[in-house]
């Protein structure tokens, strides 16, 4: 066998490999042995992994900064990581993407799902905006992008250091352009009929959220001839696909005036700024005053960011989506549809239909739970990773 040229890292004797072995991405620090070779190494360092036996698990991404102190990247311990082992990830990525949608608009590596642990790259058009959330991918950026570019073809890639995993990875928070330029203004991105303004630069995260499309798509089902109210709505994620699928007018509710007026303008590039309207403001206070206005909407749809991100926020998180269940179910008509959003991976799908369902009953109302969505198949959930299936949304009937 030939002798990889990588450091070793050795699992605990008492550590479960198994979980390794059936394909569990990472490994924490307090599950190997952290001798003062170990704590020394470079964050991004790559290493073969042994079990507690020295048998050898795979390739891993160290990082000694980091509670996650390895993460899997490839079971070949032989196997060599450099561009052309980045360009095969990529391009068994692009295959997925190119057979589900037509545009190049959409997520194009959803970091452990897609094989490259910490990674996440949208793709808008001929723009890539990378956010290497993950020691080793920093390290690697210039070979990361130099694949990225021979396999997409794409002349402009943008670094994202935005987010709250580069403060536990120990990175910066330094956004850069790695190939071309930036976008002087926001990019129009098509999707489910609509067309979003995405800011790569100024934007949340990436610059647009591809994760709620088919909830987006569903939704709009229940638009045509509706008066909507898109609440937490970022660049008018729900609003603009309703407008696009026929509803007679969309209000959108956010705290962001950037994001809103994004949303504007997506609207008028799409002729119907006229059956649109927006309403800057905290969205708690927004929905208490358009209840005492006597305001009724036929479809309510609330995305709110997470309200849970650790474990430690859980229970605070579901007090709030049952809040926003409770404040926005009187604003539903009768006969009329209640959307419930969560992007918080700490709730779980059971305690968040719990919570919305628990809201609606304290106002007074009824519904039938319609459709459970998930984000869309350019976020590939991890089979052992609850984390990556962080996203889900909940239809009711009222």
């Amino acid at each position: 066998m030939t002798q990889s040229p990588y450091p070793v890292i050795r699992m605990r004797p008492k550590a479960q490999a198994r979980a390794i072995r059936h394909g569990y991405p990472w490994v924490y620090d307090n599950e190997l042995v952290t001798d003062r070779r170990t704590k020394k190494m470079e964050p991004g360092t790559i290493a073969v992994l042994e079990d507690g036996e020295r048998q050898p698990l795979g390739l891993v991404a160290v990082n000694p900064a980091s509670r996650i102190m390895a993460r899997m990247l490839e079971r070949d311990t032989a196997a060599q990581i450099d561009q052309s082992w980045l360009a095969a990830r990529l391009t068994r990525a692009l295959s997925l993407r190119e057979r589900l949608y037509d545009q190049p608009y959409y997520r194009l590596i959803h970091a452990e799902a897609d094989g490259l642990p910490g990674v996440v790259i949208d793709r808008f058009g001929d723009v890539a905006v990378i956010q290497p959330n993950a020691a080793w991918a920093e390290v690697f950026l210039s070979q990361l992008t130099a694949a990225l570019v021979e396999v997409t073809g794409v002349s402009h890639v943008l670094k994202s250091a935005s987010g709250r995993a580069r403060v536990l990875e120990g990175l910066d928070d330094v956004n850069a352009v790695l190939v071309g330029k930036a976008p002087e203004a926001a990019l129009p991105v098509p999707m489910n009929g609509a067309t979003y303004m995405a800011d790569l630069l100024g934007g949340q995260k990436t610059g647009l959220f591809y994760d709620q499309r088919p909830n987006h798509a569903f939704a709009a089902r229940l638009c045509k001839n509706a008066r909507v109210l898109d609440v937490f709505s970022h660049v008018g994620g729900f609003s603009l696909a309703a407008l696009a699928a026929g509803a007679d007018s969309a209000l959108a509710i956010d705290g962001s005036a950037p994001a809103l007026d994004l949303a504007q303008e997506g609207a008028a590039r799409m002729g119907m700024q006229d059956r649109f309207e927006t309403r800057k403001g905290d969205a708690f206070d927004v929905l208490t005053a358009l209840a005492e206005e006597g305001a009724q909407f036929d479809v309510v749809i609330c995305d709110p960011p997470a309200f849970a991100p650790s474990k430690k926020a859980l229970e605070a998180g579901l007090r709030a989506y049952e809040r926003v269940a409770r404040l926005a179910a009187p604003l539903v008509a009768e006969g009329g549809y209640l959307g419930l959003c969560s992007c918080s991976h700490a709730v779980d799908l059971t305690r968040f239909r719990s919570a919305c369902t628990r809201g609606i009953g304290r106002a007074g109302r009824e519904g039938q739970l319609i459709h459970t969505g998930s984000a869309g198949p350019d976020h590939p959930l991890h089979p052992q990773l609850a984390e990556s299936g962080y996203l889900k949304a909940l239809f009711y009937r009222l």
